[in-house]
């Protein structure tokens, strides 16, 4: 069985209700797996992940169910220790579950109510430890041009004309 990751996820934005103690529980959880975290008093981010505070606009936290990825059963039980003393809440103990042979994971709740998972999926071979993406620098040009109209020709704004479905998209839908 092959698992693809990193082309499906571009970003997950959650919101918190009390930034700080999310970024103490997330960068403890994210230091005991080895990730590296850039925080400030505004948010929180590590690889796809971004967290800042709930504001007028959205007042409710996000909640939502993470599961991230250990590099073995220790790492597992060391990360929600860790998770558990940096204000995390059992929401079941490390340990295998039923889903796939090898699938040892701990559960916890965030400090908003997000369900948080770590687990590592028992002994494979990975094609690379992460998918590595290099940005090349924009044009002068777009640089310097307002942020609404920076879109490349590959990706120009979306339109706002509500076309109809063609006949096939409708009897996709059906």
């Amino acid at each position: 069985m092959d698992l693809h990751r990193g082309r499906l996820i571009d970003h997950i934005h959650l919101r918190a209700r009390d930034l700080a103690a999310t970024q103490a529980f997330y960068a403890a959880l994210l230091g005991a797996l080895n990730i590296p975290v850039v925080s400030d008093a505004t948010h929180l981010q590590a690889d796809e992940l971004w967290i800042d505070a709930a504001d007028g606009k959205t007042p409710a936290p996000t909640h939502v169910h993470l599961a991230f990825q250990a590099a073995d059963r220790e790492q597992v039980d060391a990360a929600w220790q860790t998770a558990l003393a940096a204000g995390g809440k059992d929401n079941g103990q490390p340990g295998e579950r039923p889903y796939h042979p090898g699938y040892y994971a701990g559960f916890l709740w965030d400090p908003d109510g997000n369900n948080i998972e770590v687990v590592f999926h028992g002994e494979a071979k990975r094609s690379a430890a992460s998918v590595v993406v290099t940005f090349t620098p924009p044009r002068p040009e777009i640089a310097s041009a307002p942020l609404a109209e920076q879109r490349s020709p590959r990706y120009p704004r979306p339109s706002t004309e509500v076309r109809p479905m063609s006949p096939l998209a409708v009897e996709a839908w059906a």
